[in-house]
């Protein structure tokens, strides 16, 4: 019986294909890795965990499953062990660029530090921005006394509400804001939470993020379609007012912008707001839910002892500086390790030659990568009950120096987030005005969800509202 063309050319794909699923069945390097069978010959389940926000949920059951190494897809891996940690994003981690993922992060269309993918330039674009970011700059009064300007502001929200339900979720992201544009463009930051720039923030923190991006990211011959598909993040306030702040002559020393505009390497204007916007839409999501989350959890029932006990260490020590608050840090650390501000994976490319990971050889250029949910939780042997809030655990110098090792909040090693000295002081200054006033409970009429909700690379209070009574200490 004669075949037609199509039936021919149907067998044919269908014979390479079968080859091509016996070969990575028995021959792929990464066959030898422990993961779902899928994963061995595609990536459109990820892909589908990815754009329904259940990609950290995924590889978390993944790695319960399948142990500390497990392989997302022909080309993808997962790892939650310290030594893999280490490898990819510490001293082991030369030779470990970042992927092309992180373009979506691009700001008016220029790379930022964060977006750029070779360490070489990253590390020259780092050198005009890490002082601005070290702890002996955030401590100076003028820094310092901003973030406390507008923790005195977010009291006076709490004043007004008068023991009834307030979201804290807006006002804690006007913070969040109102601090990070304060350290770029002082004295012109943003006054969100008097109600000025309120609007600003909810452009920024309240529309869905850079999923159109993505969705071009992994289908790129389909930009025409996705772009009827997933409509942009419009931000028009933010840009005009990040590209009008960032060329402004008479910046603070102590500002980003100040110190971008007088640096050697002559920084263009587009490259000043590129960098500008980036920190400053980074400050405001991941501050201000981390905020949201770990003052909610406080909130419950089942954490009145943590929060009596945060009360009490406030109390008595009024006159100390809030890094000389044992239990006020361990409370944030922990909250930090619970809901850390870039929960989801931080892809990298194994180096050219290849490398060996957790006893596993991984392929030059095989995407690897760790994800702070999963290796907060699931190294159990140093995380006892990992899955609980616990604050206690810091408080042991010995099991806290284990914990520092795999802590992942902040990223790790020389990409690790620049900002993290700023988000630590920002979140202890707010939680000490409050604390030292009142205690918090959830309002009986909230009805959000606080469950986590992932974006891109983020996640956040799914409902985006977290109603809280503010109820003032005799």
């Amino acid at each position: 019986m004669a075949f037609q063309l199509w039936q021919l050319c149907f067998i044919a794909l269908s014979i390479s294909w079968l080859e091509l699923c016996i070969h990575r069945a028995i021959f792929a390097p990464l066959s030898k890795l422990p993961g779902p069978w899928y994963s061995l010959f595609t990536d459109l389940y990820l892909m589908y965990k990815e754009f329904s926000g259940q990609r950290r949920e995924y590889i978390h059951e993944l790695h319960k499953t399948y142990g500390p190494a497990v392989r997302l897809g022909p080309n993808e891996v997962s790892f939650t062990s310290l030594e893999a940690l280490k490898e990819i994003y510490q001293s082991g981690g030369s030779g470990y660029d970042k992927t092309e993922f992180y373009t979506l992060f691009k700001q008016f269309g220029t790379r930022t530090m964060f977006s750029t993918l070779d360490k070489g330039n990253h590390s020259q674009k780092k050198r005009h921005i890490a002082s601005q970011y070290a702890n002996t700059n955030i401590m100076h009064p003028e820094v310092l006394g901003g973030i406390q300007d507008r923790a005195n502001a977010f009291i006076r929200i709490c004043e007004k509400s008068k023991g009834t339900g307030m979201d804290a979720y807006i006002y804690l992201h006007c913070f969040a804001l109102d601090c990070a544009s304060h350290h770029l463009f002082h004295p012109y930051g943003t006054k969100s939470i008097e109600g000025a720039d309120l609007n600003m923030m909810e452009e920024l923190s309240y529309h869905d993020s850079l999923m159109r991006n993505l969705a071009q990211y992994r289908w790129p011959t389909m930009s025409f379609w996705l772009e009827k598909v997933f409509k942009p993040r419009p931000a028009p306030l933010a840009n005009d007012y990040v590209l009008a702040s960032s060329r402004t002559s008479d910046s603070g020393e102590h500002s980003l912008t100040y110190k971008l505009q007088n640096s050697k390497d002559a920084f263009q204007p587009i490259q000043i707001a590129a960098e500008c916007m980036d920190h400053m839409a980074a400050g405001i999501d991941t501050t201000g839910d981390a905020l949201c989350l770990l003052m909610y959890q406080l909130s419950l029932s089942e954490s009145f002892q943590v929060q009596d006990q945060l009360i009490t260490e406030l109390s008595i020590n009024k006159d100390k500086a809030f890094d000389d608050l044992p239990y006020l840090d361990a409370v944030i650390k922990e909250g930090l390790r619970c809901f850390p501000p870039i929960p989801m994976s931080q892809p990298r490319y194994a180096p050219t030659g290849g490398r060996t990971i957790d006893g596993y050889f991984i392929p030059g250029h095989t995407i690897v990568s760790c994800q702070a949910w999963s290796v907060h939780q699931l190294n159990e042997d140093v995380f006892i009950k990992g899955d609980q809030f616990l604050p206690e655990r810091w408080l042991d110098p010995k099991a806290a120096l284990e914990m520092n090792r795999l802590f992942f909040s902040f990223g790790a090693g020389g990409r690790g987030c620049t900002g993290r000295h700023l988000a630590i002081a920002e979140m202890k200054c707010l939680l000490r005005e409050v604390y030292i006033r009142y205690k918090t409970r959830v309002a009986p009429e909230m009805r959000g969800r606080m469950n986590l909700s992932d974006q891109v690379i983020s996640s956040r209070p799914l409902d985006q509202t977290c109603k809280l009574i503010f109820e003032p200490l005799n």
